[in-house]
């Protein structure tokens, strides 16, 4: 493994971890959008993992609130998923859309029977 892929793993390690020092790196200037082999950005990981703190962190660095992974699941989606409203608030007062993705968060509630969240996002 490179040097690059060692540092790109560490990175992804700390959104999956909730560990603040990412933005560090993304301060120092590492892309917020940047996305591993899966298409899953700093964003998506942290937010799937329930890091409200580092979710904040990069939002406020400039992260794509609706960026997809490579099988167009969007945040929200993923936070619906993982039934994790403290992040659905976050997430949709930074401007997620709730009919981004395939499926998007509109469909996940639906699927889910979260019918407090579909009429939020209908």
């Amino acid at each position: 493994m490179t040097d690059i892929e060692q540092l790109a793993t560490k990175l992804f390690d700390f959104a999956r971890a909730g560990d603040r020092a990412l933005l560090s790196y993304v301060e120092q200037g590492v892309n917020v959008n940047l996305v591993n082999q899966d298409g899953q950005s700093f964003l998506m990981l942290a937010a799937y993992n329930g890091h409200v703190d580092l979710v904040h962190g990069l939002l406020a660095a400039g992260a794509d609130v609706n960026l997809l992974n490579d099988r167009g699941q969007s945040p929200l989606a993923g936070v619906i998923f993982k039934g994790d409203d403290a992040l659905v608030d976050v997430l949709l007062t930074a401007g997620a859309d709730p009919q981004a993705g395939t499926p998007s968060a509109l469909d996940t509630a639906r699927m889910f029977g979260r019918e407090d969240l579909v009429s939020r996002l209908g």
